[in-house]
């Protein structure tokens, strides 16, 4: 079995290896923050009160994966990441307070419409999820959606430059010839 606990390099140019396509990537860029909100909307029940603050399993997911994030020896990536994924956390908690039905249809509806999403994304790639093959790549997936936000910014050119060097350099695929 392979580490979970391997460095952000590593984690990133393995994810690379299937998101080469920029097609995918922008899919990614929709499709993983939808899901990461319906994992809020789903995990915002129950709740219990502490502190004065509403404690949800969402929180606490958040908090294990957060803590994932931050060791993975990117320290600027890790709080993006984190800051990232509490947001759309923080957003789809009042979900939770809605009634049982809305609540659990809009967090399914939002489930599925983030892996459609994923799955058009694939399709451009020729080439089915990482997390097929390594389940932690249901965590990395918004590592790599933010550090694709921070390389587009100008960010650490230097790891865009190592996860090239291990997956390739993006492009689009061209599906005619799949055919």
């Amino acid at each position: 079995m392979v580490s979970p606990f391997r460095p952000a390099l590593e984690l990133l140019g393995q994810y690379a290896q299937y998101h080469r396509d920029r097609r995918n990537i922008v899919t990614h860029c929709v499709g993983i923050p939808l899901i990461v909100f319906a994992t809020g909307i789903l995990l915002a029940r129950p709740g219990v009160m502490v502190a004065g603050h509403l404690l949800t399993p969402a929180w606490l997911l958040w908090a294990a994966s957060s803590a994932w994030y931050l060791s993975r020896g990117e320290p600027v990536l890790g709080a993006a990441v984190s800051l990232a994924n509490a947001l759309l956390v923080a957003a789809a908690q009042p979900l939770g307070a809605l009634g049982t039905a809305v609540w659990l249809a809009s967090g399914i509806f939002t489930l599925g419409l983030g892996a459609l999403v994923q799955v058009i994304g694939h399709y451009y790639e020729g080439r089915r999820p990482a997390f097929f093959d390594d389940r932690i790549g249901l965590l990395v997936g918004p590592m790599f959606v933010t550090a694709e936000a921070l390389f587009t910014l100008g960010w650490n050119r230097e790891l865009l430059r190592a996860i090239e060097h291990r997956a390739g350099p993006q492009v689009l695929h061209d599906l005619a010839a799949r055919a």
